[in-house]
Parts: C-alpha cells; sequence; structure tokens
C-alpha cells in the first residue's frame, strides 16, 4: 500500500471559495493508511519528531483495526486540541517515521484529523472539569494556541482559569494569521464552547496594560501566565516603504476574520516578500481574491528537491516544499534581494537584485537587477520577538533575551509561554510548551 500523495479539493474548486483545501479521508483510506505503520522498536515519531510526544503507533494499530473510541483516548492523552494541529502542523512527526529510511512515511496528520472529527461526530469529546478545585486563580494573557494549552493544563490542576484576549476572538494566530481555507473558525469556536464547559472563562476585547494593569492581575491572581505572541514582525526598511499597498503578511491575512476587506488583492499584482508558510498563506488568499498575478520571492537560496544531508533522518529536513497555494498558481523566485518600492504614492513595484550565497553571506550579483511590477505588497518575513517596548513586559519588571524573549519570573509565579518566551514557532511547539511548562 503507497501512501496517499493528494488530500486535497480539486484546484478549480477550491480556489474559488475560502472552505478547508483538504477533504477527509474515508474510512477504508485512513484504515488502510495507518495499516502501513510497522510498529517499529523505537517510535521516532512519537519520541523526536512529535512535540507533544503523541502515542502515534497505538493510535495506528487501533484506527487500523477500527477502534476508533481507543484511538480517539490514545490522542487525547498527550494533545488537548488535535482538531487544531491535525489541519496546521507540519508533520514532524512523519519526517522522523522509520519508513523514511527506505520509502515514504507513514500518514500522522491526516489520521489524527479523522479521529478527532469521528469524536466529535460521536459525542467522544466531552467536557474535562477537574476532580477537585484548589482554591487558587490563574491568568492567562493571550488566547492563541500557547494560551490556550495553559489555560487547560492549570484548570485540570484545580486552578480557577481566566483568559485575557485583546482580539474580539479567541484563537491567535489560529484565527488571525491562518487563514479559512486551512482551519475554518468554526473548529475554534467548537473548542470554545468545550474549555468554558470545563470552568474556563474568557474576556475579550481586553488589553492587559490598559483595559486592566498588570499590577492588579498580580494582586487578584496567585498565577499569571503570559502567551502573547511575537507581535513585532520584521519590517523591510528600504526607500519606498511608507508607500500606499505595503502591509504586513498578518495585516493582510487577520482582516477577513475581523470582518474587514481593507486590503483586496483582485485585479491586482502581488509580490509577496518571504518565503514560508506565511507568505504561502498569502499566495492561496491573494489566489482566492482574485489577484491578476502573484510573485514570490525570497533572499535565501532554493532548497534542494530531497532531504539535504545537512539533516539527517530523523530530523526535520531541510528541502524544498511546494504548498496547496503553491499550486494554485505562483511565481516562486529564489536568491532575489528587495532594494526600493517603486511608484508614486502608491507602489508599482519592487526593485530587485538576484544574489549568491557563501559561506552564510550573500553577494549581489552584477546586472541582474530588475523591477518587479507591484500593486500590492505583502511583507513575510517572521518575527523579530516581543519588542523590548512592550508595555506589558516592562509593567511587569522581566527580562528579555538578546532576541527579545520574555523570560519567566517563577519566585513571582509569573511565567511566559509558546512564542514570546521561545521565539517565533510552530503551532504544536507552542501548545507544548506551555502544557509542559506546568505538567
Amino acid at each position: 500500500m503507497e501512501r496517499i500523495h493528494n488530500c486535497y479539493r480539486p484546484v478549480r474548486e477550491r480556489v474559488k471559495d475560502f472552505a478547508e483545501v483538504e477533504r477527509r479521508l474515508s474510512e477504508k483510506e485512513v484504515r488502510e493508511q495507518t495499516a502501513r505503520c510497522m510498529d517499529c522498536g523505537i517510535p521516532f515519531c512519537h519520541g523526536a519528531g512529535c512535540p507533544l510526544a503523541n502515542h502515534i503507533p497505538d493510535e495506528n494499530a487501533a484506527v487500523a483495526r477500527g477502534d476508533y473510541k481507543r484511538a480517539y483516548e490514545l490522542l487525547s492523552l498527550e494533545s488537548d486540541f488535535p482538531e487544531f494541529t491535525a489541519r496546521v502542523c507540519p508533520a514532524l512527526c512523519e519526517a522522523a517515521c522509520c519508513h523514511q529510511l527506505d520509502e515514504e512515511s507513514v500518514m500522522v496528520r491526516q489520521s489524527e484529523k479523522f479521529i478527532i472529527e469521528t469524536a466529535f461526530a460521536k459525542g467522544w469529546v466531552v467536557p474535562r472539569p477537574p476532580a477537585r478545585e484548589n482554591g487558587l486563580k490563574a491568568a492567562v494573557v493571550g488566547a492563541g494556541p500557547a494560551g490556550l494549552s495553559a489555560a487547560v493544563t492549570l484548570r485540570r490542576q484545580g486552578y480557577a482559569v481566566t483568559v485575557f484576549e485583546q482580539e474580539q476572538e479567541i484563537g491567535g494566530l489560529l484565527r488571525y494569521g491562518i487563514p479559512y481555507f486551512k482551519l475554518d473558525k468554526q473548529i475554534i469556536d467548537r473548542r470554545r464552547a468545550i474549555l468554558e464547559a470545563e470552568g474556563i472563562r474568557f474576556f475579550t476585547g481586553v488589553k492587559v496594560g490598559e483595559d486592566v494593569s498588570a499590577e492588579y492581575l498580580k494582586r487578584r491572581f496567585e498565577r499569571l501566565v503570559l502567551a502573547i505572541g511575537t507581535p513585532a514582525a520584521r519590517d523591510l526598511k528600504i526607500p519606498g516603504r511608507g508607500k500606499a499597498g505595503i502591509h504586513f503578511a498578518l495585516e493582510y491575512l487577520g482582516q477577513m476574520a475581523r470582518g474587514e476587506n481593507r486590503i483586496d488583492a483582485k485585479g491586482k499584482r502581488v509580490v509577496v516578500i518571504g518565503g514560508g508558510d506565511t507568505g504561502s498563506d498569502c499566495v492561496g488568499t491573494a489566489n482566492r481574491q482574485g489577484a491578476r498575478s502573484v510573485v514570490q520571492i525570497e533572499l535565501m537560496p532554493k532548497p534542494p528537491a530531497e532531504r539535504s544531508e545537512t539533516t539527517p533522518w530523523p530530523a526535520w529536513p531541510y528541502k524544498l516544499r511546494t504548498s496547496s497555494s503553491h499550486e494554485e498558481g505562483c511565481e516562486r523566485r529564489w536568491c532575489v534581494n528587495s532594494l526600493e518600492f517603486t511608484g508614486g504614492d502608491a507602489v508599482e513595484g519592487v526593485r530587485t537584485e538576484k544574489v549568491e550565497w557563501e559561506g552564510g553571506k550573500f553577494t549581489p550579483l552584477p546586472g541582474t537587477e530588475e523591477t518587479i511590477p507591484a500593486d500590492l505588497v505583502l511583507l513575510a518575513m517572521g518575527f523579530t520577538g516581543v519588542g523590548a517596548e512592550n508595555k506589558l513586559v516592562k509593567d511587569l519588571g522581566l527580562g528579555l533575551t538578546p532576541r527579545t524573549s520574555v523570560l519567566s519570573r517563577p519566585e513571582e509565579n509569573v511565567f511566559a509561554v509558546g512564542d514570546c518566551a521561545t521565539g517565533a514557532s510552530l503551532v504544536v511547539r507552542a501548545i507544548a510548551h506551555a502544557r509542559n511548562a506546568f505538567a
């Protein structure tokens, strides 16, 4: 039995809407795929791959024999939000699968999606309030994946948990950074109902440090958790940066979840600067809005087609990845340095040059300057940390690392979890970091 390669709806169909691009595998397909699991003596998928340490071989065995309830029980031992990770995780577990040594890895992410959606459909996902209250209160600032994970972990330990979120809805990047076509927001709302039934309280539209002081939270709660992500996006401060039509990626991606449509790619020549997942999400969104053309440029070299020898198994491989958004239409260019945004008051192009990399440094290639036409430029170059001027961090007197990640202060029961503590990373790692912080 070979691995299924295409789990997506047809391109011509999915680019017309914002519904999730992945189809759900049939019961027959999932059982056949999980049966490919080899019952390894040492399951690297579990130990070296999954940050949550999910019991993947046991889950696969349960699914293969049709015992979906047991599969859900195993999955929920370590994973509080499998419906999120099964949609947006890059599947580090699959890269560490022993099948990678001689053939293609077992499909784990899609099988976990089947497990959790079956569990919801069967009514197995129910609130799990603590066995007893401990009489203590915990405040969590930020309702992204790390904040939600911290809230669940503390609630199950008996804390009365209150989550404060500055946006109008919970989810953080799950809602305001990841497009609907990868994660429908009803999935987040469905989980919120479970969390509220467990006794977790949410206050949205509240900016801690302004609407509520940090000192107030320290007085009222025995434990304070910061899960504020990495809000400082990396900027591109080159000539012409102030022109209209140049936006940060999350400004663009988050508008739909906020009910806005200020930035519309319809009929425009779109240039996405940054070759990562966020840039890919911009590509998919622009195509759905009806962009005239989409070009994605990246300063770094083009990755190799196969796993690089610099990232041997079972490490996450450095190699070229083509997303579902790329398949929908996009010109991709590597080794491109941006020099200037051209045009009048509004951007009309990006002046670039080709570069050559050697020894970790790049050198411009003479005679390679080019202006890429652009009516809309989206900056998707990652994040630089929390930022030294963050008011909440200052109010709490917390220290920062050289990369402006927040340092916890356990002696005062103030903790930083997720991206704000580790630097920008994956949703699954943020969840795992918060969960492990209070294990």
